[in-house]
């Protein structure tokens, strides 16, 4: 019962992911609900997202096809400030992460819905050009700390970056998120935080819903907004918990 719960609380982050890049704001709560501590969720989580994103690329490996250049010139800004973030995650207390969760989820819901505002931007300038890259850096040092919104986050610097369609964009976004959760894995596997009987068949579910997901996203509207709404929900619920 537990495996089943697992797997499908995986599937239906890993459609989030692909299509709002919020997996977190559905498996974070969902492992705490299963009993894990605030941090431990956090790291257990991370190590099952490093599916997602190859879940999403193997759908769209056509459209792929001359970006994988592309793809590592974003991914080497991001993987390094996972790489701090990771180690951010490590040297806090339990309880002033627990504190700052329901912040995090609260600013995820602003981004999430702030983002599907916004159209195609017009070519970025030289110094806005530095500018997204930079945002990739800060947008890896959020996704190796907490994770929720750091989607988003890399999606709009790369919309601002690239030229590519969307399908491209969003499979990169995805590929490279999962990357980052790959480099803040390294340094969580050291701290021993990671509960790996959950976090493999969460990963089974987040690799098919990384690869359904990728296929719906020509309508991601009504998943953004219900996802929105439950963001606000759980900021609240997690607030309680920490401050209350």
């Amino acid at each position: 019962m537990q495996f089943s719960y697992l797997i499908i609380l995986g599937v239906l982050a890993g459609i989030v992911a692909a299509v709002a890049s919020m997996a977190s704001l559905v498996s974070y709560p969902g492992l705490l609900l299963f009993g894990l501590s605030p941090v431990s969720a956090n790291m257990t989580n991370t190590a099952a997202l490093v599916t997602t994103g190859f879940g999403s690329l193997s759908s769209c490996l056509k459209e792929m096809r001359g970006h994988w250049g592309e793809l590592w010139r974003y991914a080497f800004f991001q993987l390094t400030g996972a790489l701090i973030g990771g180690w951010l995650l490590v040297q806090f207390p339990g309880k002033i992460f627990q504190k700052l969760v329901p912040f995090f989820v609260l600013f995820s819901a602003g981004l999430l819905l702030y983002s599907g505002r916004q159209k195609q931007p017009k070519q970025a300038t030289k110094l806005g050009r530095i500018g997204a890259y930079f945002g990739l850096f800060v947008a890896g040092i959020y996704a190796g700390y907490f994770g929720a919104a750091s989607g988003v986050l890399t999606l709009i610097f790369l919309t601002a970056l690239s030229d590519s369609s969307f399908v491209v964009i969003n499979a990169i976004k995805s590929v490279i998120g999962s990357l980052a959760n790959l480099v803040a894995l390294a340094l969580f596997a050291f701290k021993g935080g990671v509960n790996w009987p959950v976090a493999f068949p969460l990963a089974i579910g987040l690799f098919i819903g990384g690869y359904f997901g990728q296929k719906m996203i020509k309508k991601p509207a009504w998943v953004r907004w219900i996802t929105a709404c439950f963001s606000v929900l759980l900021a609240v619920y997690l607030g309680w918990r920490a401050w209350g």
